[in-house]
């Protein structure tokens, strides 16, 4: 099988292979954005994750129609931290929270101090969602879906991994997920191994894999 990922991300592409080596698929194939020279601009203006997701992938599978670009499987994600206090912010503006040009700090910072106001844990619930749109060659499309609760921070001491790692603290943890050292307990809890799991479950119910 033949998958177009829709990344350039160095560190989505590694994920995607572990979990192909552990699950033990054989013949698959990866390709990514940068090695179809996909360079489009693409508008991700949907309300939710599911949205976002096939957007992107409705528009590579559009790139590779047009292109006569050969795949089995166009694969595409869109994950963000939804806070329960704050109506599922960041959610799909995750990225963007802070301004198009933010930095990490200036997203944390911001979320940080709404959440300021409240101090039970009760309070601080929140989760990862990543979600996945697979758009097979037959047009059929799956969706699978990754959540990983825990609790936001009160304050991160350093800028460890990236995104909302820093101030994100799994369910059942005292520490923040950029600081955990044990592999495995990192990979219990990342919404996109999740999801990525649930979506070779889905290919296999179909023996596409």
């Amino acid at each position: 099988m033949k998958i177009i990922y829709g990344t350039t991300n160095k560190g989505k592409v590694e994920n995607l292979k572990k979990i192909i080596m552990e699950d033990k698929i054989e013949n698959i194939e990866i390709e990514t954005l940068k090695d179809i020279d996909f360079n489009e601009e693409i508008i991700e203006d949907g309300k939710t994750f599911e949205e976002n997701s096939e957007i992107k992938a409705k528009a590579i599978e559009k790139y590779c129609k047009k292109n006569n670009i050969k795949y089995e499987l166009i694969l595409t994600d869109d994950a963000g931290l939804c806070i329960e206090k704050l109506n599922g912010e960041p959610g799909v503006y995750s990225a963007r929270y802070a301004g198009p040009n933010a930095t990490q700090k200036q997203i944390l910072d911001k979320i940080l101090d709404k959440m300021r106001q409240y101090e039970n844990p009760e309070d601080r619930k929140c989760k990862f969602v990543c979600v996945l749109t697979g758009i097979l060659k037959s047009g059929e499309k799956i969706v699978a879906r990754g959540e990983s609760k825990g609790i936001v921070a009160k304050e991160y001491k350093n800028l460890v991994g990236f995104g909302f790692r820093p101030i994100f603290i799994p369910e059942g943890f005292n520490e923040v997920m950029g600081n955990l050292k044990n592999e495995t307990e990192k990979e219990m809890h990342s919404h996109r191994e999740l999801a990525l799991r649930i979506m070779f479950r889905k290919l296999k119910d179909k023996k596409l894999i």
